[in-house]
């Protein structure tokens, strides 16, 4: 976006002036189906309106249509234009944004029309993420999205000049002649940038794969849901929190202590939206290799929106897109403080009976969010008898250091340590010393060997 205004490129260092529609007064537009759409009481330019304050603007009309066909050339009907110009003019607004993402063809049109700068979804987004990036690492995968977002709109900027040409309309002249010197400018620059990313992908890959012998579990889900929140207060960390969209833009990983001394590495990553542009995804690809190499992923929910399941199916989608679609997940419906009424939240525990409700910022609910991410990745804790030769320190050590409360009895040169321990542990005792045996006893789930003697040989 930055090196369309001003023209002439020089890549060498990159202009950092970016597009935005700040302090711009907005008029925000939404097209329906003509047998469908939002459901009573919503409202179907909320999310876009965030969006547009979220990137410093301020919305000052709205225009909602419903069409039962999506014009070629205007996307809204010629008379709708004629009446977004009309609010424009009324309103001062120097800025129209689109619910939807809009062809070259279309933004010229429109600009003709209503007489201001026209931008759509993907435009907004990319100039949030944009003015978000902090990173280098950020502001490449930021760069590449914006570019190739724009390279097939290149034409319709450069509109003016070839006016100046002399012959056919496009075709020759200097405008022609900067728009095809600029085209392979900006290709080699997606080529660079690629190449650069390429290498920052497989740096993440190589640290994914360090971390196999270690549990992993990712926060996904959509942006400002309080993901950043939830790992501070799962984790201590103070990692920056701010009540927008798309606040933080990097993954940032913390070790986090489980009951029995477990260790899952806890990744915040950034947040989804809908409709998220297919090049923003391409290009975090590297960012969401954290989601990818997780062994549990926690999708935190916003309880207080007012489009819940909505918010909880566009995550979905962008998960399906990167490839975790089968990766274990666990719905967290978090600010439960907003939601005052009771009764949405049955309605909420009604239709996600597995769900699990917390507070970051007042602490409810975090135990057992502890609870549900230890029986998934440790098992069910068992109550149990280990029994093994009293004097082999070794396993006894291993047992030490996880059991909880460990009660030892010593008779005829044995060791017996009664204790609890998840199921994970068990199996990792009975394969690294096999010379041990254990009684399991039921404590906090059922299990079919209750009271049998468990016994793993040597592998």
């Amino acid at each position: 976006m930055a090196f369309l205004e001003g023209f002439r490129l020089s890549y060498d260092e990159p202009k950092r002036e970016k597009l935005t529609v700040a302090r711009e007064r907005a008029i925000l537009v939404k097209m329906l189906p003509a047998d469908g759409g939002v459901g009573r009481g919503e409202d179907p330019l909320a999310e876009l309106a965030r969006l547009t304050e979220a990137a410093g603007g301020r919305v000052v009309g709205t225009v909602v249509q419903r069409r039962s066909a999506i014009s070629a050339s205007l996307y809204v009907g010629r008379g709708k234009a004629e009446e977004i110009r009309r609010l424009a003019a009324a309103r001062r607004a120097q800025t129209v944004v689109f619910d939807d993402d809009l062809s070259p063809a279309q933004v010229r049109n429109l600009e003709g029309i209503v007489g201001v700068k026209v931008l759509d979804r993907s435009e907004l987004i990319l100039d949030i993420f944009a003015t978000r990036a902090q990173t280098a690492e950020a502001r490449l995968q930021v760069e590449l999205a914006q570019l190739e977002y724009t390279y097939p709109r290149l034409r319709r900027m450069w509109t003016h000049l070839s006016r100046q040409a002399v012959g056919g309309i496009g075709l020759r002249g200097p405008g022609e002649t900067q728009l095809e010197t600029d085209r392979r400018l900006v290709r080699k620059r997606i080529v660079d940038l690629k190449r650069r990313i390429r290498k920052i992908e497989r740096r993440h890959e190589r640290v994914v794969q360090s971390r196999r012998n270690e549990f992993a579990a990712s926060l996904v889900g959509y942006t400002n849901a309080g993901k950043s929140s939830l790992l501070n207060a799962l984790t201590g960390d103070d990692a920056y929190v701010e009540d927008k969209l798309f606040a933080t833009l990097d993954t940032r990983t913390r070790a986090w202590t489980l009951p029995f001394r477990m260790r899952v590495l806890l990744s915040d990553t950034v947040g989804f939206i809908r409709d998220l542009p297919h090049h923003l995804v391409t290009s975090f690809r590297a960012t969401l290799e954290e989601a990818m190499g997780a062994d549990l992923l926690l999708h935190v929910v916003d309880t207080s929106a007012p489009d819940v399941e909505a918010q909880i199916d566009a995550a979905g989608a962008v998960l399906d897109e990167i490839g975790c679609s089968d990766t274990p997940t666990l719905i967290v419906f978090n600010k439960t403080d907003l939601l005052a009424p009771d009764a949405d939240l049955n309605v909420l525990r009604y239709r996600h009976p597995d769900a699990v409700f917390t507070s970051a910022a007042t602490g409810e609910g975090l135990g057992l969010l502890r609870d549900h991410v230890l029986n998934h990745l440790g098992g069910p804790v068992r109550e149990l008898s280990i029994c093994g030769p009293g004097g082999d320190g070794a396993w006894q050590a291993a047992v030490a250091r996880h059991a909880e409360d460990p009660r030892r009895e010593f008779a005829d040169g044995q060791m017996v340590i009664h204790t609890s321990l998840p199921q994970h542990l068990v199996d990792y005792l009975l394969r690294e010393y096999p010379q041990l045996e254990m009684t399991l006893h039921p404590l906090r789930a059922a299990d079919e060997s209750d009271g049998q003697e468990q016994r793993r040989p040597a592998s």
